[in-house]
């Protein structure tokens, strides 16, 4: 069924992405109420109505529920069992099987073996005899990550079995957290795909985009990506047979590393629009934000061909104070994300340089 317009869409989570899918709702004709537990969130700004509560106050769950025709969020730390009371009598997109697949880090490398999508070698570890020993598998080196929660390059440390620095701080975690080891992958670069499937089963994909971190945080995005025609189509066939696996309706973002011979790993998947997808919003006639929108109302998936080529660039904590030099910058689209307190670490805002397509 297609959600008119003045129908209501219910976002768990007030931040950038919360933001941006309440304006292109409201770009369709479409009102928002938004969850959240800070005051100042961003998303806010735009919503229609607000509901100021913890993501697992299942009374705040239900309110909202009975408020709005479909239900979407904004991150994937959502807590699935709480979001599973009103799941049966509410419309949640992406479901509730993405949400728990995407949160702990062995599932969801699990899940992509079985589907016969290659992934960095990992280990369960929880323990140090556990950490000991599968140091030993891939090689005395590694990353420690812990299976859930953890962003941007939180919750993670490199570790080598002959560093004894790395190693009290990974045995530490162990202690603390159920983790994952990956073993290194030396690859050329890492690149993602933004995608989305509709209601009625339909894929769009947009063009791939090529990342580079600093500090566990994506930098740049960069259209298109510098990979060949095979490479673009296998990363393409990998989301189609994710989003059909879990019978997925939204956006989702899937990261990846290119090895030298073109081959492909999959890192992880984000239930969610994308920060490497931001770039769609300047490069494109329909953002990954309205595609998610149009997805969860049951509308058409909208053609997501690019009309230039560009890099997008994260403003990250004082980069803020680049802003009247990037407002005098040509072909550039700035998008800030309206947010107080400026501090290091944190996703102020980004801007997308354009620039003539030539592929």
């Amino acid at each position: 069924m297609i959600l008119k317009p003045g129908a209501m869409i219910g976002i768990i989570g007030g931040g950038q992405l919360g933001r941006m899918l309440a304006i292109a709702a409201g770009r369709l004709g479409y009102g928002t109420i938004v969850l959240d537990p800070q005051e100042n969130s961003p998303a806010f700004q735009f919503a229609n109505a607000k509901i100021l509560a913890e993501y697992d106050d299942e009374n705040a769950l239900r309110e909202l529920a009975s408020a709005v025709d479909v239900i979407t969020y904004e991150f994937e730390n959502v807590p699935v069992n709480a979001l599973q009371t009103i799941e049966a009598d509410n419309p949640v997109h992406p479901n509730t099987k993405a949400l728990s697949t995407s949160q702990d880090r062995l599932v969801e490398k699990t899940f992509f073996n079985n589907l016969g999508i290659s992934t960095a070698p990992f280990f369960n570890v929880e323990s140090a005899d556990d950490l000991n020993d599968a140091l030993k598998k891939l090689g005395n080196k590694g990353i420690l990550k812990t299976r859930r929660m953890g962003y941007d390059g939180k919750g993670q440390v490199r570790v080598r079995l002959e560093d004894a620095g790395s190693l009290k701080v990974a045995r530490e975690l162990t202690t603390t957290f159920p983790c994952i080891l990956e073993g290194f992958v030396d690859f050329e670069r890492e690149i993602s795909v933004i995608a989305a499937r509709g209601i009625d089963g339909k894929v769009q994909t947009f063009d791939l985009g090529e990342n580079v971190h600093k500090e566990g945080i994506l930098h740049t995005t960069t259209i298109p990506a510098n990979v060949t025609d095979e490479t673009t189509k296998r990363a393409n066939e990998i989301a189609h047979t994710v989003l059909n696996a879990l019978n997925y309706v939204g956006v989702i973002g899937i990261e990846f590393f290119v090895l030298s011979d073109g081959s492909l790993l999959v890192n992880e998947f984000a239930p969610r629009v994308h920060n490497s997808g931001h770039w769609t919003e300047a490069a494109c006639a329909i953002s990954q934000f309205e595609q998610h929108i149009r997805a969860v109302t049951g509308n058409p998936l909208g053609l997501t061909t690019r009309h230039s080529n560009c890099i997008m660039e994260n403003l990250i904590g004082e980069d803020m104070l680049r802003v009247p030099e990037i407002l005098n910058m040509s072909d550039t689209h700035l998008h800030l994300y309206g947010k107080r307190q400026m501090r290091a670490g944190r996703k102020m805002g980004h801007f997308t340089v354009l620039s003539s397509r030539k592929s």
